[in-house]
């Protein structure tokens, strides 16, 4: 068992770690003040500093590192993690600037594996060159959506084209005006097996019926720099036949194929806050004097301090047998791990985000520092990509199943 990253990971990690040092960080206060200045409080994509970044990445081999196989860096999921972490350091500028932000990435997966030629020259050819954005738009305001299978919103076989009616909620970066291009998830055939009832459909932006109502915050943070969290309707939204990504009925097992790869980017770059949280913590503990000593000397925050670097050594072993194990027998085979790091990095992270807010005082409630930001981020991922419970439930499934084998095996 090797403990070590292999020399292609180190090296893209040395120049990641100084196109972070150099670059990133730098021009994280330029974001924001070019995004208070934008007319369109939504276009995130088009702010000056952006495109310089995203330059400096192409030209230094960080582009689209996400993707494995001909249209990305071939990387392997296990080479990708701490690339990743690092990204999560400054998660709203260096995952967008590396083309490796979601929901695109997903999107990008979904259209390299199931898209027809067709379907990638027009949507994932620009996707992968960071010239669009795009959305994915799964989740529903009128149902329970932590079951895919309620999902209501119908697509209906009309001619040689599919008509789409329904609402759509939370659905990431939709409300950029750079968001060209939806993957829709509605039912082609309610009477259909449970599993078989579901299909894909990509949607422009500009289709006549689909409108997009308003966007939702998140504790009080509209997220527009990640593009929003928009609410849309579909009302007799008329699609070409060809826009159908795979075959009616494919929509379910797509999806399924496209969280387990962004379920564990999330936790790759949520241990990236995590980290950045730590050393925040640490810096303030230090500067700070109460009760005639100063903060890094009281108890409890040593507590906090030591408590938290275990919680992220430990997500990390987690993230990385997840990765290994996706790399080595699939995704299918990796689900277990999938789930646990899911339940495990949010809970993790908010914890650790919870302290060092605690340690910065009311400090750490404002804008003067990122850690509000980061925890209401945070809090999102015991949602996005499955809940918790339900998570929880099919681990469970899977371990009662696997001790009841067990038994009947002795």
């Amino acid at each position: 068992m090797e403990f070590v990253f292999d020399a292609r990971t180190e090296e893209l990690r040395a120049r990641l770690l100084e196109f972070m040092d150099d670059h990133v960080h730098p021009a994280e206060p330029v974001f924001q003040e070019q995004l208070a200045r934008l007319e369109d409080k939504w276009d995130w994509d088009s702010v000056p500093v952006l495109a310089e970044l995203r330059a400096e990445a192409r030209r230094r081999g960080l582009w689209n590192l996400f993707l494995p196989g001909e249209h990305g860096a071939g990387l392997t999921n296990l080479q990708y993690a701490p690339l990743a972490e690092i990204t999560g350091r400054s998660s709203a500028l260096a995952p967008p600037a590396l083309n490796c932000s979601a929901p695109d990435t997903g999107n990008m997966e979904v259209l390299a594996s199931f898209g027809t030629d067709q379907q990638k020259k027009e949507w994932l050819e620009p996707l992968l060159d960071g010239r669009i954005r795009s959305s994915f738009a799964m989740t529903e305001p009128d149902v329970a959506s932590s079951d895919a299978t309620n999902i209501s919103t119908r697509i209906e076989r009309d001619g040689d084209d599919y008509v789409l009616n329904g609402r759509k909620w939370w659905i990431t970066g939709a409300m950029s005006p750079n968001a060209r291009i939806l993957i829709v998830m509605g039912k082609t055939d309610p009477t259909a097996e449970r599993h078989r009832q579901q299909s894909m459909i990509l949607v422009p932006r500009d289709t006549p019926g689909l409108e997009i109502k308003r966007g939702t915050e998140v504790f009080g943070y509209d997220d527009r720099d990640h593009g929003g969290h928009a609410e849309l309707s579909f009302d007799d939204v008329r699609v070409p036949a060809g826009h159908l990504i795979g075959a009616e009925g494919d929509g379910f097992a797509i999806a399924q194929a496209r969280l387990g790869p962004g379920r564990i980017h999330h936790c790759m770059r949520s241990i990236g806050v995590a980290e950045r949280a730590i050393e925040l913590m640490c810096a303030r503990a230090e500067q700070r004097v109460t009760f005639g000593k100063p903060l890094s000397e009281q108890g409890v925050v040593r507590d906090w301090i030591a408590e938290s670097r275990v919680r992220i050594e430990q997500l990390r072993l987690l993230v990385l047998k997840a990765a290994w194990l996706m790399d080595t027998v699939g995704n299918k085979g990796a689900h277990t791990e999938i789930q646990a790091i899911k339940i495990a990095t949010p809970a993790a992270v908010q914890w650790i985000l919870d302290k060092a807010i605690q340690v910065h005082g009311a400090g750490g409630l404002s804008q003067d520092f990122p850690l509000a930001g980061a925890y209401a981020g945070i809090r999102t991922l015991r949602f996005a990509d499955g809940p918790d419970e339900v998570h929880k439930n099919a681990l469970a499934g899977n371990e009662l199943r696997r001790q009841a084998d067990a038994r009947r095996a002795r």
